[in-house]
């Protein structure tokens, strides 16, 4: 069985404060892990660890450890399968390392086997709706890391009986300020509220077409269409300010920094809706 996405039925009770994580599962704090490796790949630094209890972690420390909690929370809460994941601090490892006790995101690993990776143009759910709005959830979220190597097969269930496939997005942290554009060349930024307020959903529409405020991906935007733009600002804007809030709570963001990044979304969710009312118009002055 192959998954991708479900209808989030009780979209609007989701408790984006644990997301796909439940409190009772959450690292202790003061835990003393053991380091199986060091991450040396990526732009985090990080660990994978096993605790006394025999679970593994990939635990990453740095500038993308609060975006990445609050993309897991939202792509959750809107149908997405993600892994298990805690923002986790005083936690300490066994030897001499760095990063012990820094604020840090916990990705359970023991829970699943991974087959491999999947690409956006080839899988299973291409030009589905619900692949075309992950991309475009992506993007009002402004993560600009949609790279295959991100993207993860995880195996669930008994072995000996058809297992489950979830098609997930993981290392969602590159988000929550503004992508690199090319040119002018511009790496990119992470968790910034400033940035991310600088940088809309659209710049620009013409008829049908619509150019987005953003730039990079290549093929993976060019197949988006107005139409997956509103399916998934009309399935974000589903989501509560409450709920919505506490998914960077989740994170330890205080509370003004919510408050602008939860204002700033609506600002873009209001972009893509609008998308609709115009889409209507032309179709009546097309029966005209």
């Amino acid at each position: 069985m192959l998954e991708l996405w479900s209808e989030p039925q009780d979209l609007p009770d989701r408790n984006l404060l644990w997301g796909s994580s439940r409190e009772t599962n959450a690292p202790p704090k003061g835990e003393v892990f053991t380091v199986l490796a060091l991450d040396k790949t990526g732009y985090s630094r990080g660990y994978d660890v096993k605790g006394p209890d025999g679970r593994e972690w990939d635990v990453k420390v740095g500038k993308e450890v609060q975006s990445e909690i609050v993309l897991s929370r939202i792509l959750w809460a809107l149908g997405y399968h993600q892994p298990e994941t805690y923002y986790v601090t005083d936690w300490q490892l066994t030897g001499s390392w760095e990063s012990e006790g820094e604020p840090a995101r916990f990705r359970l690993q023991s829970d699943h086997e991974s087959e491999g990776e999947w690409a956006w143009l080839e899988n299973p759910f291409a030009g589905t709706r619900p692949l075309q709005g992950l991309v475009a959830i992506n993007l009002l979220l402004n993560n600009f890391d949609l790279k295959t190597s991100n993207n993860r097969i995880y195996r669930l269930g008994d072995p000996k009986a058809e297992p489950k496939r979830r098609y997930v997005v993981q290392d969602l942290g590159a988000s929550l300020g503004k992508p690199r554009t090319f040119p002018p060349y511009f790496r990119g930024t992470r968790n910034d509220i400033d940035d991310y307020e600088d940088l809309d959903l659209i710049s620009k529409v013409s008829g049908s077409k619509v150019q987005l405020d953003y730039r990079g991906h290549g093929t993976i935007l060019e197949r988006l269409s107005p139409v997956d733009l509103i399916w998934a600002c009309e399935l974000v804007n589903r989501l509560s300010d409450a709920q919505l809030d506490d998914a960077f709570k989740a994170a330890d963001y205080a509370p003004e920094i919510r408050q602008r990044y939860i204002a700033k979304l609506r600002n873009k969710i209001r972009e893509g809706l609008a998308l609709r009312a115009a889409q209507d118009a032309r179709l009546g002055e097309a029966r005209e």
